[in-house]
Parts: structure tokens; C-alpha cells; sequence
């Protein structure tokens, strides 16, 4: 790679870029009601004791780190890109570079948003819950729920398809949302069954913290007012104390720095003797101001000359 192209990288951009933001499609509203139909069935079938309560035991009493133990060491460190702190400081700090190239706090304000709304949503669920992870099971063949434990839903799997499904949430071209799009379900699934793996989670576990975490990413349009109201916040603030922000007039218009509009009653009368010519009569002007008629002669007497019959006009040179 050239040098002068990765210092072009790394310099800002002149203004943000112009990408709009995701809206409330009719396709992001009819998946949102689907992965919440899809939330509802998980919990439901939990709290039956149905046939995936049953998947659960079988999956956990297979041990799947004891079929394939060569796995093991390396899914220990790939699970960590499910685990809240790492990946959240990596994308951080990527998303906040992005910030400072493209002028503009949005994609931090994104990533604090979908945060927030992860530890509110993912956090009530496994207190409400209260389920036993595989390991501390205490009755065979039981949903587990209602105890002292908090795995459920999964929160590396949720905290895996909200942390990196922001990345593709806020790519600014087709092309690298869908690469970013794949990658992201890739590294959400990943976690999800290397958890299930480890015999960290149930099988019922991945699957609500896959549906949990895609709720939050469709949902995140309806959260893009506040994010834009915080922004312009932000940047005013920061205009203000850099002191390039726009002065404002009375009316509450911004106006360029240095510009001081004149008051209404400063504007410049012209006196009539200039719009007429000195000495010329007011009447001359309205008779020239008058617009041309079928009735109206083109003949307009010349300043100089009197408009008198008994002194006609004398051609020139005459003596």
C-alpha cells in the first residue's frame, strides 16, 4: 500500500459523509414482529417443560467438550468475542476513530444506545428469570427456571449480535453493510455454539440471546431522533467551546461570524432629484415611468428645450 493513501486514511474527512440513517421500513417492522413472535415462542416453550427443555438435556448430557477436547482450547479465546468488555472497548475504539475522521459523535452515540438498551433489555429478562445454567442443573429433565441463576437468555450470544451487527447498522454503502452483515452473523452464531459447546448455556439459552440481541439492532431506528437531538447537542457544545459555532440574530437564525445585519430603519432613501435629474420637473419622470399604451405618443420633450409653441425647436447647428 502507498504511504500517501494511508495517511489519506487517517486525516479527517472535510464534512461528514451524507449517509442517511436506517428507518422503520415496512420490511424492518414486519421482522421486528417476527424475531418478538420468535422471543415469545423460546420463553413459552421453557416454561412448558416442552420438547426443547428435553433438546437441552440431551445436548448437555452429550458433553460436546469431551466428544471433540482439541477444540477446546481454542474456543476458550474465541468466545471472548461475546464477552461485554472486550468487544465493546475494540469497537469503541474503532467507532470513536470513525467519529473523529468523519466530524460527527454519531457512531459512538449508536453504539451507546444499543448498549444501553442491551444491559436494560438482556439484564431484566435473565433477573426476571432466574434459570440455572447447565452446570449447576439441580433436577434432571427440569426447565430450571425461577432459581437464583442468569443465563437466560444468553448474554454473550446477545452482546455478540448487537457489538458487532453496529457495524454493519452503520456502514455508509450497500456493499460493506452486506460484508459486515455476514460477519456479524458469523460471529453471532460462532459464540452462540461455542457456548453451548463449553456447556456454559442451553440450547434454549443461544437461541433467545440471538432473538434478544436482533430485536435491539431492527429496533434502533425509533431510538434515531434522540441520537440526532443528542448530536446537534454535542456539536454545539463543541462549537462553543472552540468558538466556531454560528452566532445567533434576535429571530433565533443563524448567521455567519462577523456579519452584523443592519437595522430596519438604516435602509438608504434616494432623494427624488437623482431619480429625475436636477432640475427636472416630477412631471417629466411620471410621464417617463408611464408605460407605452396604443394612445400614448413616443414624443417626450427634451430637458433643455422649452415646452412652449412660440419657440420652436431650432436644428442643430443653426444659427
Amino acid at each position: 500500500m502507498r504511504t500517501d493513501r494511508l495517511l489519506a486514511r487517517l486525516e479527517q474527512e472535510p464534512q461528514p459523509p451524507d449517509a442517511p440513517a436506517p428507518v422503520m421500513s415496512r420490511t424492518r417492522v414486519a421482522l421486528l414482529w417476527a424475531t418478538l413472535g420468535f422471543y415469545a415462542a423460546i420463553v413459552a416453550a421453557v416454561l412448558s417443560t416442552s420438547w426443547l427443555v428435553r433438546l437441552d438435556w440431551q445436548v448437555m448430557l452429550f458433553r460436546p467438550y469431551k466428544q471433540w477436547p482439541e477444540m477446546h482450547a481454542f474456543l476458550d479465546y474465541f468466545v471472548v468475542l461475546g464477552q461485554r468488555g472486550p468487544t465493546a472497548a475494540l469497537v469503541v475504539a474503532w467507532l470513536g476513530w470513525r467519529s473523529w475522521r468523519t466530524r460527527t459523535p454519531r457512531p459512538l452515540l449508536v453504539m451507546a444506545c444499543a448498549l444501553l438498551l442491551l444491559n436494560v433489555t438482556v439484564g431484566a429478562a435473565k433477573i426476571g428469570m432466574g434459570r440455572e445454567g447447565p452446570h449447576y442443573a439441580t433436577v434432571m429433565g427440569s426447565n430450571e427456571m425461577f432459581l437464583t441463576g442468569d443465563i437466560f437468555p444468553s448474554g454473550h450470544t446477545a452482546n455478540a449480535v448487537v457489538t458487532w451487527g453496529i457495524l454493519a447498522y452503520l456502514a455508509t454503502t450497500p456493499r460493506a453493510r452486506r460484508g459486515l452483515s455476514v460477519i456479524a452473523a458469523l460471529c453471532a452464531l460462532g459464540v452462540g455454539a461455542t457456548t453451548v459447546y463449553l456447556g456454559t448455556h442451553w440450547v434454549s439459552d443461544v437461541l433467545l440471546g440471538w432473538a434478544a440481541g436482533l430485536l435491539i439492532l431492527l429496533a434502533l431506528p425509533w431510538c434515531e431522533p434522540v441520537i440526532t437531538r443528542v448530536e446537534r447537542l454535542l456539536l454545539t457544545l463543541w462549537g462553543h467551546a472552540l468558538g466556531t459555532a454560528p452566532r445567533r440574530s434576535g429571530t433565533g437564525t443563524p448567521r455567519p461570524l462577523g456579519v452584523t445585519p443592519l437595522p430596519a430603519a438604516a435602509s438608504v432613501r434616494v432623494p427624488e432629484e437623482q431619480l429625475t435629474g436636477a432640475g427636472e420637473p416630477a412631471r417629466l419622470a411620471k410621464i417617463r415611468l408611464r408605460p407605452a399604451t396604443a394612445h400614448t405618443t413616443h414624443q417626450v420633450a427634451h430637458p433643455h428645450q422649452p415646452d412652449h409653441p412660440e419657440h420652436p425647436a431650432r436644428p442643430v447647428g443653426s444659427h
